[in-house]
């Protein structure tokens, strides 16, 4: 998988809502409105990254989870990261 170009990069994240660059990573930050829905949020996102086989980083903090994603074989972010940001954000839609 081919790391994206610094131009690349930015295109994708116009494309993306809420998503921010941090170095090598791009992070989300998701809000729920009752803890267990953010828990299957996260169980959500465990079984599309285990099918991916493409993990994120994953933090909860009581009703927030973050998602920090970039691909270590490539070095840095390649369409993948960007490819289930979409997804993770398409999955986030069905809590609100």
């Amino acid at each position: 998988m081919k790391k994206l170009s610094d131009q690349e990069i930015s295109e994708a994240l116009n494309e993306l809502t809420g998503w921010k660059l941090d170095g090598k990573f791009i992070v989300k930050k998701y809000r729920f409105q009752e803890f267990l829905k953010g828990i299957a949020f996260v169980n959500d996102i465990a079984q599309l990254s285990e099918e991916k086989n493409h993990h994120p980083f994953i933090s909860i903090d009581y009703k927030m989870v973050t998602l920090k994603i970039t691909s270590w074989h490539a070095g840095g972010l390649t369409d993948l990261d960007i490819s289930l940001a979409k997804q993770y954000d398409t999955l986030y839609e069905k809590y609100n």
